[in-house]
């Protein structure tokens, strides 16, 4: 029987990579995303090319209790899941006190509240049906603090956090928890960010998104706990591990200017 996948942030980036992933491994998806007619022709494209079923839920998942609308709508269509996958989220660049409050409080009921309802409200039937993935997309910045983007690491922080937790909590229901962490990947994250004339910018090299999506769904089919793509991105995560973490905010500071 073909599986069913759900991805959030599906039209581009990331997220498109992932939906590409999965339906090139047989699976049928709901596509989650603001813009309908971009995830139209996702599916169509999906469809020609890999011969899966897509159905297609425009949504903003920043507002209150979307998660919980998202989740009426799979029922009411009559919709299975076996793998939620957590991908939509943002981050904005610059001073804490300088950014609007109502962004800062999307950004937060985005990347943390409606993850974390959407990993309760499928995770609960996941559990009760003893199968199910959840891969949650984190970030490389999930390790370290992040003068300039303050909110974004820490909520990243707090995904890799909870994705750990749920791995161990429901490994014996039959569920699988995966967290992803990306570093810099080709998508519209650093457009809408604001940090393309970063100093760190110059030295850094985007990861093809098809690359991130690759080894996360490997990692989520293999039971990992947790997967950071990118050998110098794997050496940063265990290298601040071991730095005083006096020092390692104010490196990054440095970087993000």
């Amino acid at each position: 029987m073909t599986k069913t996948a759900l991805i959030t942030g599906a039209s581009s980036g990331i997220g498109l990579a992932l939906a590409r992933q999965f339906a090139g491994e047989g699976w049928n998806l709901v596509l989650v995303a603001r813009r309908q007619a971009q995830l139209e022709h996702l599916a169509k494209q999906l469809k020609d090319e890999f011969g899966v079923n897509s159905h297609c839920i425009a949504i903003d998942l920043s507002k209150e209790n979307s998660a919980r609308v998202l989740h009426d709508e799979v029922r009411f269509r009559n919709l299975e899941i076996d793998c939620l996958v957590n991908n939509a989220g943002r981050g904005h660049y610059g001073a804490f006190i300088d950014q609007p409050r109502e962004i800062s409080e999307e950004t937060l009921y985005l990347n943390i509240t409606t993850l974390t309802s959407l990993c309760h409200l499928f995770g609960k039937e996941f559990s009760n049906r003893g199968n199910g993935y959840i891969l949650n997309i984190a970030s490389v910045a999930a390790f370290i603090p992040g003068p300039g983007m303050a909110i974004y690491n820490a909520t990243k922080s707090y995904v890799l956090s909870l994705s750990r937790a749920l791995h161990a909590e429901l490994a014996d229901d039959g569920v699988t928890v995966t967290a992803s962490c990306p570093g810099p990947t080709e998508s519209e994250f650093f457009d809408k960010a604001g940090t393309d004339n970063l100093k760190a910018m110059e030295y850094i090299k985007l990861m093809p998104a098809s690359q991130v999506a690759k080894e996360a769904y490997r990692a989520l089919m293999k039971g990992q706990s947790v997967v950071v793509h990118g050998v110098l991105n794997k050496m940063m995560t265990e290298t601040t591990r071991w730095l005083p973490r006096s020092w390692v905010a104010p490196m990054v500071k440095s970087l993000m200017r």
